[in-house]
């Protein structure tokens, strides 16, 4: 087992009830999240920025393998994304990168 100090999934949470909790995750070009892990399925809505990456921890248990993977960025993409993932977010483009997550906790 890998030790390490998961942190949050994004930058701040912005709503919250039983069901869902709404987080907004923004990254400066460079910068990145913390490690963390996902506990539950998520929707995740981009709002701007060109380039955003995910860096897949070894031990990841989602539905992407170790590694990063980069994709292009369109404000308004939603995409699903299954529990398990333990990764770090990192903005790798040349724009200020921002999205919400809707955690969807049943």
């Amino acid at each position: 087992m890998v030790e390490r100090t998961l942190g949050d999934v994004a930058t701040r949470v912005l709503f919250e009830n039983e069901r869902v909790k709404v987080w907004e995750l923004a990254l400066a070009p460079g910068e990145t999240s913390d490690v963390h892990e996902h506990h539950h399925d998520y929707l995740l809505i981009q709002l701007e920025g060109d380039k955003i990456a995910g860096i897949f921890e070894a031990d990841t248990h989602g539905e992407y393998p170790p590694g990063t993977v980069e994709g292009d960025v369109a404000p308004g993409n939603v995409f699903y994304t299954a529990k398990g993932g333990i990764e770090t977010a990192k903005n790798t483009g040349q724009q200020h990168y921002r999205e919400i997550l809707v955690e969807l906790k049943d």
